[in-house]
């Protein structure tokens, strides 16, 4: 006690200020300490809680943005689909179109060979009385004789078709077989000579035969039959040809 007193320290003040401090502090601990630690904790569950918060805004960002890529890569694949296709359907487009006009082209062009052969044939029919006139004339200034109209008509058409008396005479003892036949003549036939000749090979292939008939002025007269690779030429051209090689 001496010693305290000594040092200057009242021990009955001392023991005051230490009920006074331990008074303090259970006030401070009933009213301020648990309402500090309360408001602490509701402190830092509010951190936690903005934490936890952050965490999932930023993971609703990052889905956010897998997801806006995910659209973003499907609207670009959609729209490579959609190109593919577009651009497929113009060169389908195109195709058709080209192949449109090839055939029109090609229609355009038979037509119009149609048309030259019809043209040819008309002309040539047509010419059929003058060149016959010109040949019976020939003939009777080189025979020295006259002919009456019926013998020249029919030694006209009888150069022209190749059929006499009703006959086709390059198909006498000609053999032939197949399904069609193709005759040809320098000039076009009537109908009736093209009659008599679908007869006469009708004898030799049936009257099932696919017969046609074309003009080629080259022939001169007479008829070229072809039935498949066989071919017997009664042309005039023909004859000629016989002729001049008779004399060499």
């Amino acid at each position: 006690m001496e010693a305290l007193g000594n040092l200057g320290i009242n021990l009955s003040y001392l023991v005051v200020q230490i009920l006074n401090f331990f008074i303090v502090m259970l006030i401070m601990s009933f009213w301020a300490y648990k309402p500090i630690l309360k408001v602490l904790d509701e402190r830092r569950n509010k951190i936690a809680q903005g934490l936890e918060d952050a965490r999932e805004a930023a993971d609703a960002r990052a889905n956010a943005e897998s997801e806006a890529e995910k659209i973003i890569a499907d609207a670009q694949a959609e729209r490579a689909s959609i190109v593919a296709d577009a651009t497929q359907r113009a060169e389908k487009t195109v195709a058709d179109m080209r192949a449109a006009a090839e055939q029109e082209k090609a229609q355009i062009l038979e037509q119009a060979r149609e048309d030259r052969e019809g043209v040819i044939e008309s002309a040539l029919l047509d010419m059929r009385p003058q060149v016959a006139s010109l040949a019976i004339a020939a003939a009777n200034k080189i025979l020295d004789v006259g002919l009456d109209e019926a013998r020249q008509k029919a030694l006209v058409d009888e150069f022209f078709s190749g059929v006499s008396d009703g006959k086709v005479a390059v198909l006498e003892g000609a053999k032939l077989q197949g399904q069609s036949a193709v005759i040809t003549s320098a000039i076009t036939l009537t109908s009736d000579e093209q009659t008599q000749i679908r007869s006469g090979l009708a004898e030799k292939l049936g009257s099932d035969a696919d017969i046609s008939f074309r003009v080629d002025p080259s022939i001169l007269g007479g008829i070229v039959v072809r039935v498949g690779e066989h071919e017997v030429d009664g042309s005039a051209r023909r004859s000629l040809e016989s002729l001049q090689q008779s004399l060499v």
